[in-house]
């Protein structure tokens, strides 16, 4: 690409104010490091994440410098490559996660590295692909590489609980237990029952009625998992029904988790709190989900779809919590 070329974006430059702090600009087009692809994106998705780094929660570490262009989960085209780069040409359908600390998917363009960039199928539309790297990496996490879970069901039974489980993270967490040998007990509003049955959960909790604020499973099963997608629910809310070993794997962790979980360590306890961090550092797990996509194993399930020119609502809408599915914003 030749020339200094503008492109539209939508970025903030403090912290706070929610959908009002994003302000939409025209910038120069980022060009790619040796290890980069520069990417004209056809959608973003928007995660918790995003909202958190705007409030100023990783504050002073995230965003590195204002303004900032924020989202890190896009799908579009490769335009250009770095000198280094091997696995992809000018044309190449990809998705990516972008560097979580500088971010830049709200926009018509962006640079990602080679390592966390994938092939995107043909049957993957780019909306599908942008709903991925961080809700479904997450959830894989969680089932795949902490609790053991076998994506074939060649592994052990399990019973697993998913909170919050009609949501960006949870609602590929349901469809990926089912893939393993797995009991699934899901938790939602009343709205979203049937969309979670859909997904193939085998029992539904309304968390807003007194069995489902308990968490007990309605066949009276104790959980081996628990994959905590939601806010504010207490360990000794957890704790009764969990089995022996059980693990509650909280992956919106704040302070009270991170002490339970020194706690649990400190004293022995067979039952755990495992909060999620995890700094991504290659494309394995994104290929594979990308390819169950696109053998129709797992599915996108998009709450809402928006221009980038009303990226301020998609904001909004996100902000408000209680999005099904995911929240994706198209370069039209």
């Amino acid at each position: 690409m030749e020339g200094k070329l503008i492109m539209r974006a939508v970025q903030y430059n403090s912290y706070g104010r929610g959908a009002d702090g994003l302000k939409h600009v025209e910038v120069l087009v980022p060009t790619p490091n040796k290890d980069e692809v520069l990417i004209k994106l056809e959608a973003t998705s928007l995660n918790p994440l995003d909202l958190k780094f705007q409030k100023g929660v990783a504050r002073p570490f995230v965003p590195r410098k204002f303004p900032v262009i924020p989202c890190t989960d896009v799908a579009g085209e490769v335009v250009e490559v770095g000198s280094s780069v091997v696995k992809f040409k000018a044309g190449d359908k990809v998705v990516a996660l972008l560097n979580p600390f500088i971010g830049g998917g709200l926009a018509e363009y962006a640079v990602a590295k080679e390592s966390l960039t994938v092939q995107r199928p043909e049957e993957v539309s780019a909306a599908e692909g942008a709903g991925l790297p961080i809700a479904a990496i997450s959830a894989h996490k969680a089932l795949v590489d902490i609790s053991g879970i076998k994506l074939d069901g060649s592994g052990t039974r399990m019973n697993i609980l998913i909170t919050a489980a009609s949501g960006g993270v949870g609602h590929y967490a349901v469809q990926l237990a089912k893939l393993g040998n797995t009991h699934v007990t899901g938790t939602c509003g009343a709205r979203n029952i049937e969309f979670v049955k859909s997904l193939g959960a085998d029992e539904v909790l309304d968390y807003k009625t007194p069995q489902g604020a308990t968490l007990k499973s309605p066949s009276g099963k104790k959980y081996d998992v628990v994959v905590h997608c939601a806010r504010g629910i207490p360990w000794s809310t957890f704790e009764p029904n969990l089995n022996d070993t059980g693990k509650v794997i909280d992956l919106t962790p704040g302070p009270s988790s991170m002490y339970t979980y020194v706690w649990k360590k400190l004293t022995f306890s067979k039952k755990q709190l495992l909060p999620l961090i995890f700094i991504p550092k290659e494309d394995k797990e994104l290929k594979l989900l990308v390819n169950l996509v696109k053998e129709g194993k797992l599915t996108t399930i998009f709450d809402s779809k928006y221009p980038l020119s009303k990226a301020q609502d998609a904001w909004a809408k996100s902000l408000d919590g209680h999005a099904t599915g995911k929240i994706i914003v198209e370069m039209i």
